[in-house]
Parts: C-alpha cells; structure tokens; sequence
C-alpha cells in the first residue's frame, strides 16, 4: 500500500468490518488514540467544508462517532469564524467516550446543539454526520425524518457534505438502507468504502475526497473488499508497443459474430479489438452476410462460415471455427449471433474445443444460461462480459438480485464459470474464479447506446491477443472503454454518443492513459481526490 506521500494509483476499497480491524490495530496495538483520531477526522472534515466558503453551517450528528467526528468539525469551524451549530439525534446522555468528549467540548467553545426538531433556516451547507461506516440495518424512522430534511434542503440550494459515507448507504453494497443522504461531497477516512464506488451509493457521495487521517493501510483480518484503478494505473497495464514493432507483433484476434440483421454488432466488435492495437483481426462470420462485412470492415479480414436459410451460424460451422482459433492468439465470441436453437447448440459445441484464450458476450453467454457450469469444461483462459440480464440468466435469478448485490453476483458468476467475469453496468465489475474484484469507475451513461457492449467485446478479445492476463485485459478494457466515453461526452454531452464514436476515440483517449501513467505522482496531501490521486 502506498504511503500519504504518494496516493494509490490502485485505491483499495473496504467494507465494514475491514475498516472496523483498521480502527482496532491503529488505537490497540500501533498506539494512536481513537480520540487523536476523531481529532484528524474533524480537522480533515472541516478544511474541506472551508473550501467550500461555507458562511453558514448546520452539522447534523448521530449518538456514535460519526456524530463525535461532526462535533470536531463544528468546533473547528467555530474557532475559525464561521457561523455554526450542530444538531444532535437523540439525547446527550446515549453519547460514549470519545463522542461524548467531543460533544462536551463542542459545548465548552460555546456551539450551539440543537436538537431532533432542527431546521435547516439559513444555513449554507449541512455536513451530514448521522450514520458512518457501521450501519448494518435500515434507518429507523426518527432519523429517516432528519435524512429527508437534509435532502429538502439540498433541494432548495443548500450543500450537503457528508462525513465518511451518506448516512443511510450501506458501506459494503452502496445499497440504500430505507432513506439515505444525496450529498454534493463526502470526505472519507482513512481508504475508501466499497460502497462509495458502487450505486447507487456513488451517486448519493456526490464529489469523493480521501482523507489520510492516520489509520494504518494493513491489519490482520483487514483485507480489501475490492479494487478500484485510477487512469494512471490503468495506463500502465497498456500493452508495450516496442519501436521494433509490427502487426505480426501485436497479436491476431478472431471475432465470431455476426447475422442477419446484426452484422453492425460483427463490425463494431471488430472494430473495438483493431482499436486497442491487436494487430490483425479476423471476423468469421455466417456465408450470408459476409460481403455486407466485406464492405463494412475494410481494415478486418473476414472468413464464411457455414449458415443457416435464416444467415446465422450453422452447425457446420464448428470445424472451421477451431481451425481458425488454433491460428490465432485469442477468440471473441458472441456479438449478433443470434439466439436460434442451431447457433446455441454450435456455441455450447465450439466452446470447450477452443485453446486460445477466448472471451464470450451477448448471445454466446445466452446459449448456457441455465447451464453454467458448463462453462468450467477445458483449462484456457475465458473471460465472460454479461449485463445485468444475461448475468441473471446464468445465475437462474433476476436481473433485480443481481443489481440487488453486483459484487456477489459478480463473484458468484466467476466461481462457477471459472472464467474471469466483466459484469457491465453502472460501476462495471470485473471478478475473479479466486475472489479478486474490481470496481470500474469510467462511464456513464453515455454508455447507454446500441453496439457499445460489443465494442468492449473486441476491447477484451484485443488485449488478450497481444498478452494480457484475463483479469488484466477485462479490467484495462472496462476502464478504457468508460475513459473514452467520458472524455467524448466532455466534448458533446452525454446523449447521442455512438458506438463507433467510442471505437474511434480509443486510441486518442489510450494515449492520454500513457500520459497518466507516466506523469509523477501528486506530492503529500492529507486529503485527496477519489477515484483519481
């Protein structure tokens, strides 16, 4: 783990009980008191409320140390000017140590506390310090009330800062428990929550900043729930392009895709894999269509493969597809097949006689659903990019259950497959057969168009090609897929973005990851910026 000198490029994100082992190693045995920590907490806190130019400030605390760690924000905000009071949910005398030293100390400096009946008036910004990291039940109703004022009041204008997690958002899901805070900004302590990074709790934190308040990166019994890369270190698992390079150097990806009526899904998949640098591509795809990606793919070769009367991929097909698979450095499989019985059959045939690493999307992943196990038969290096439903017709659930909890989804997916699984959505997630998980910050809804799914589908196969590891080729291509979509939609807005456009700013936006990488680190700052150092 890198030090407060030099912020992560991978940030680690941690669940409940991981930074509840954090807490515990720091105060018991490395030493530091849980009170010098509160301190930092608030001190940290209340330098990013400052910033804002807050005039006016409400702190609305809970009965625990998060409401401890508010009452140092006001006395600091106190001591330096600013108009302050607190509010505090339920009676002083439910307050415990270091909490309830602060809250007298609030006191003592002469802030003013309210109570459960505040009101927001004229108060510029809130800082929301009901609920931290530990909440493990839905909200009761008596602090429900108190999220729901706070969130009128950012209706009207009034800024919501919250402290360590929007209270309500469960810290290791991002789900919400009943009500939660929609905050415009979070300051988190110490790593940041698995939660913050999920939805929808990263859309209730608003703008994340890490502050380094002391607690230890490492403890027994503290490991990381999961990973999040920064575009520095995506930038760095970019394939080398030596200068003594060429195409025979950077890989030959195979893409069976492809029918009648879907042949945009073969080329934009083709497209994807050429765009991250494979150096040759090949699209096999069914006889009927393969003059309409002649014309479509001039940078791609293309091979006829037995069809069916309706131009999708036939039974026959099977032979030819191994033996172009055997000469190639890695498959992609999926994109506008189709989900006839034939081609389903053909799919659930060829998959276990492939060598090279293969990645498998869209109406590949529909011909095991039910069946997933099915998937775990050979030993190469598969990578499955399913969404929401086609991830819910594998596990035989709902597509609800699977957003319900996406890391378990996620993780459940990849255990049984085998295979590493790029579960798409909002916060894509890439997990491992071993429990890795990795949480992607790119994208948006811009992403929210027709054929960009079978762009990533050739991102992946791409990367594969020239070498990268399953895990690494589905987390580079996720980030860079997302990356290139933001840095379009900063230019033309976030609706009416085209697959093909993303394709297309995949090398642009490839190199400005370069640039990340190779830029020096950001020097020591107690708070920093989440997702990016």
């Amino acid at each position: 783990m890198s030090s407060p000198e030099a912020p992560p490029r991978i940030w680690p994100l941690l669940g409940a009980e991981a930074m509840r082992a954090l807490d515990r190693h720091t105060i018991e045995t490395l030493g530091v008191p849980g009170e010098v920590l509160m301190e930092s907490a608030g001190r940290a806190a209340a330098e990013c409320v400052l910033e804002l130019d807050a005039r006016d400030v409400l702190v609305v605390c809970g009965s625990g140390n998060n409401g401890g760690d508010g009452f140092v924000v006001a006395r600091h905000l106190h001591q330096l000017g600013v108009r302050v009071r607190t509010a505090l949910l339920g009676q002083p005398g439910r307050l415990r140590g270091d909490a309830a030293a602060n809250h007298a100390r609030a006191l003592a400096f002469g802030v003013a506390v309210e109570g459960e009946r505040w009101r927001a008036s004229r108060a510029d910004t809130i800082v929301d310090a009901v609920f931290g990291t530990g909440l493990a039940r839905d909200v009761d109703e008596t602090a429900a009330a108190s999220l729901r004022r706070i969130n009128a009041a950012r209706e009207h204008g009034t800024r919501v800062v919250a402290l360590d997690v929007p209270s309500g958002i469960c810290s290791d899901t991002g789900q919400v428990r009943g009500v939660a805070v929609h905050a415009e900004f979070t300051v988190t302590f110490g790593l940041p929550k698995l939660g913050l990074a999920l939805e929808p709790g990263r859309t209730h934190a608003g703008s994340v900043r890490v502050a380094r308040i002391g607690i230890a990166d490492q403890a027994p019994g503290a490991a990381a729930s999961a990973e999040l890369w920064t575009a520095a270190a995506a930038g760095a698992h970019l394939p080398a392009r030596p200068t003594d390079g060429h195409k025979g150097s950077f890989g030959h990806a195979l893409l069976v895709a492809g029918s009648e009526g879907k042949t945009g899904a073969a080329a934009l998949a083709a497209a994807g894999a050429a765009r991250v640098g494979a150096g040759l591509v090949t699209l096999g795809c069914p006889a009927g269509v393969n003059e309409i990606l002649e014309v479509k793919c001039t940078e791609s070769m293309t091979v006829a493969l037995p069809d069916t009367a309706e131009r999708s991929l036939a039974a026959g097909a099977q032979e030819r597809i191994i033996e172009l698979a055997a000469e190639r450095s890695a498959v992609g499989i999926g994109p506008g097949i189709g989900r006839g019985a034939e081609t389903a059959k053909l799919v659930r045939s060829v998959v276990p006689l492939i060598d090279a690493p293969l990645a498998l999307d869209a109406d590949a992943l529909h011909a095991f659903a039910g069946n997933l196990d099915a998937l775990r038969t050979g030993g190469v290096e598969r990578v499955l990019t399913p969404h929401p439903g086609e991830a819910a017709a594998l596990l035989e659930t709902t597509p609800h259950q699977v957003n319900c909890d996406r890391p378990l989804a996620a993780r459940r997916l990849a255990e049984r497959s085998g295979a590493v699984v790029l579960l798409k959505g909002a916060a894509s997630l890439v997990a491992s057969p071993e429990g890795r998980l990795l949480v992607n910050a790119t994208g948006g809804p811009a992403l929210g168009s027709g054929g960009t799914g079978d762009v990533l589908l050739g991102m992946v196969a791409g990367l594969l090609a020239q070498g990268l590891a399953p895990f690494e080729a589905a987390a580079l291509a996720a980030h860079w897929h997302g990356f290139a979509a933001d840095r379009l939609s900063e230019r033309l807005g976030p609706a009416g973005l085209l697959a093909s456009d993303v394709a297309n700013m995949l090398p642009e936006s490839g190199h400005l990851l370069r640039c990340r990488a190779a830029a020096p680190p950001p020097g020591a700052r107690l708070a920093v910026s989440f997702p990016e150092p």
